[in-house]
Parts: C-alpha cells; structure tokens; sequence
C-alpha cells in the first residue's frame, strides 16, 4: 500500500459545527485569545483558561464526524494513511481513522502540571479548579497553547518523508511549526491541497481542489483512484 499522508486543520471541522479561533474574531467573550491559551494566561487567571476550555470541550461533546471526516477514514482500505492534524478534536478517530497524530493536544485529555507525561482521558466536558493528578498537582487542558514548543512535530517530519502522497485539507498554512511540513514532502510526491480558500504552498506537483471539506474529500477520493 502506499503511505498517504495528510495534515489537516481547523477547515475539516466546521462542518461539525466547530468554531475556529479566527471565527471568533481572535476574541472569546471579550478576551483576547492570548489571554486564554498561553502559559502566562494560566498562571494570572486559570479559572477563565478552564472555563473558556470547558466551553470548547462542551461544545465538542455535542459534534459528530462529518463527511469529510469519513472520507479520510474510508481512504484506509486502499492506501496506508497517517492523519497529522492542528486540531484539538477528536472527531478524525470518532470517524474510524486509526493513525492521527494531534500536534497541538487533545480537548477531551488534561494534563498534570507536576508531570507532563502524566495525561489523563476526561469524563466529562467540565474541568475545574482544584481537580489534581496522582502526585496532586492541578490538572491542566492537554493543549500546546501559543508560546510552548510543538513536540509532536518531531513524530510528524517522519511521516511527511515517507508519503508517497501528501495531501492538506482545511488549513491556511500560516501557523508554525506545522505550516513547514510541506517542505519535508519528497520531490516529485502529489500533493493534494482542499480549501475553499487556497493557501501559500510552496511545492512541486500540486493540484487544488476549492472546495469545503465534505465536498473536496469526495473528489479527493476519485482522483487518488489513479494513484492506487
């Protein structure tokens, strides 16, 4: 099977109802969202970064796979497919895709402030003040907020290495690290980008299918026929 890689952002997911942070204006409720989802916003005011957490994981427990989504789960039968996506949802791995790497976290997971590698699998949608871990330490969203480093890049410039087609769906390409995947991609590859709004890329061999996600992954799928 070929390896089929895909990088995909918060695009694929507003067809779940999901908001993006450029959807809300760069505000949530009067805040900038450097006030909420930074290192420097939990330590001034940790009761406002769960909450506006706590409205986003809610809101996820409600949202369903789309068709794009599904889509990408059904290419597993004909190719060997790596999902790395810039989103926090888990609705890829609802949909039935096996392989996703979350590059910047996961909502419905927390973390320990004591220990990093301690990652727990929430419940419920609600995290509050005085939840801790083993070691008793609060516990915080498992989210890279801006300002912290991406260590799940290192897994993903792998992946991108070994595609023998690369395809973006659902992301403007403007936030790094994840933005400079494309230029891991081997000479030569496809790549296949699917975005009403067609992004920068700087790459070999690209076609562009203008399209939302649900509608662009369903002629995805035909035109990868002919690579199988």
């Amino acid at each position: 099977m070929k390896k089929l890689v895909i990088l995909t952002g918060a695009g694929i997911s507003q067809e779940s109802g999901l908001k993006t942070f450029r959807e809300m204006g760069g505000l949530w409720e009067q805040y900038d969202v450097a006030e909420v989802a930074s290192p420097e916003a939990w330590q001034r005011n940790p009761e406002l970064v769960l909450h506006f957490y706590n409205e986003r994981r809610k809101q996820l427990w409600d949202a369903l796979p789309n068709a794009g989504h599904a889509g990408i789960a059904e290419l597993e039968k004909y190719f060997d497919v790596a999902v790395i996506t810039q989103n926090v949802d888990d609705l890829h791995e609802q949909a039935g895709s096996t392989k996703v790497l979350h590059l910047h976290g996961e909502l419905r997971k927390a973390q320990s402030t004591a220990d990093p590698d301690l990652v727990y699998t929430l419940k419920n949608w609600k995290m509050k003040l005085g939840d801790k871990c083993e070691k008793g330490s609060q516990l915080r969203p498992f989210i890279v907020w801006f300002g912290e480093p991406v260590p799940a890049i290192y897994e993903a410039i792998p992946l991108v290495k070994q595609a023998d087609i690369f395809v973006v769906i659902g992301t403007s390409l403007a936030v790094y690290p994840a933005a400079g995947l494309v230029s891991y991609v081997k000479p030569g590859v496809p790549v296949f980008v699917v975005d009403p709004q067609i992004p920068a890329i700087y790459a070999d061999h690209v076609e562009f299918i203008q399209e939302k996600a649900g509608k662009g992954v369903s002629i995805l799928k035909e035109k990868l026929q002919s690579l199988i």
